[in-house]
C-alpha cells in the first residue's frame, strides 16, 4: 500500500514539474516580446522539423517499468506538418516522439496528433491537440521476438514556441513541448508515458 502511494506522489510531482517547466517557458517567451510588432504574412503550407531532447518518464501495469526514474531523451522524429487557416491559425498534424530505453532494447514513444497552432503574438505561438499514440521499437533495433511489438493508444501534447529569427517565409524557433500518453500492451497491460523536451524548430511557412 505504501508502494502504491509513493509511487502516485511521485507520478504527481513529476507531472507538477512539467507544467512548472511549460509555464515559465511561455512566460519567458512573452516577456521577450516587447518590442513593437512587424506584421507577418502567413498563408499555405506549414513544414516544421525540430532537434532537441529532454526527459521521459514512463511506467506500465504490468511493473516491470515504474516512473522512479525518469531517462534523459533524444526527440526524434519531431515534425509538424500543416496549413493556415488565417494569419494566426493553423491546423496541423504533430508527430512528436522520445528514444528510451526498455531491458536493453532502444524503443520509441511518440505519437500522432492532430493539434492547433495559434500566434499570440508575432512571434510567440502556442500548439496543442489530441490523437494517437505509439509505442514502437527504435528503427535502428528491431529484433525478432525480443523488440518487434508495436503498441498504440492515446496522447495529448501542449508546446509553445518563440521564433527568434525569421526571413520571408522562414522562422527558427525555441520552443518546448509537454506529451501524455498511454499505450495499450498485450493482454489488459498498458504503458503511460511523461515527456518534456526542449528544442529548436525549423519551420517553412
Amino acid at each position: 500500500m505504501t508502494s502504491i502511494k509513493m509511487k502516485t506522489i511521485k507520478k504527481q510531482t513529476l507531472l507538477k514539474m512539467a507544467c512548472v517547466a511549460f509555464a515559465l517557458v511561455s512566460n519567458i517567451t512573452y516577456a521577450q516580446n516587447t518590442n513593437p510588432e512587424t506584421s507577418t504574412e502567413r498563408e499555405g503550407f506549414i513544414i516544421e522539423f525540430s532537434v532537441g531532447g529532454g526527459l521521459i518518464s514512463l511506467e506500465d501495469s504490468a511493473g516491470i517499468q515504474t516512473f522512479d526514474k525518469s531517462q534523459g531523451a533524444f526527440s526524434f522524429p519531431d515534425l509538424k506538418l500543416g496549413y493556415m487557416l488565417n494569419e494566426k491559425l493553423a491546423i496541423t498534424a504533430a508527430i512528436p516522439g522520445n528514444i528510451y530505453e526498455f531491458q536493453d532494447n532502444d524503443r520509441h514513444f511518440g505519437g500522432f496528433i492532430p493539434s492547433l497552432q495559434y500566434w499570440v503574438k508575432d512571434r510567440w505561438w502556442i500548439h496543442g491537440g489530441i490523437g494517437l499514440a505509439i509505442d514502437a521499437p527504435a528503427l535502428y533495433d528491431i529484433k525478432d521476438d525480443v523488440n518487434d511489438d508495436w503498441n498504440f493508444g492515446c496522447a495529448v501534447m501542449a508546446s509553445t514556441g518563440y521564433e527568434i529569427y525569421k526571413k520571408k517565409n522562414f522562422a527558427l524557433n525555441v520552443q518546448s513541448k509537454l506529451v501524455l500518453g498511454r499505450a495499450n500492451l498485450d493482454g489488459d497491460d498498458h504503458r503511460d508515458a511523461v515527456i518534456f523536451n526542449i528544442g529548436l524548430g525549423f519551420s517553412w511557412l
